[in-house]
């Protein structure tokens, strides 16, 4: 697959994961947050819980959870700390990292506060 392939793979798993997750009472604050240090895929809100998602997209569970290294989790953190600064509203929220898996075409895996940073 070429790199246009995969971008357009990727967008397409994001908003299938945005709506899964607004399906189930998260409100969706912004997806694709870029940072100077990182990039936020999905920043939503359930309760007082900003959840800061991660989404990939794989042929099958098992390397879609291979592909999350800490170096991955520590970079998505160092980008929720500047996203969570920028906004007022955000400062006093609990932080919760999740993932969620897009397998083949339709299958979606969510896995809830899947990293916890030290």
């Amino acid at each position: 697959m070429n790199r246009q392939k995969h971008e357009k793979a990727g967008r397409r798993a994001e908003i299938l994961a945005s709506w899964f997750l607004r399906l189930r009472g998260y409100r969706i604050l912004s997806r694709r947050i870029k940072t100077g240090v990182g990039e936020i895929d999905i920043a939503a809100s359930k309760g007082n819980t900003l959840v800061v998602v991660e989404v990939k997209h794989r042929p099958d569970r098992q390397s879609a959870e291979d592909s999350l290294k800490t170096g991955t989790w520590r970079r998505i953190h160092d980008a929720a700390q500047i996203f969570q600064t920028r906004s007022p509203a955000l400062r006093n929220m609990a932080v919760r990292y999740d993932a969620i898996f897009v397998t083949g075409r339709w299958g979606l895996i969510h896995r809830p506060d899947i990293w916890r940073p030290d």
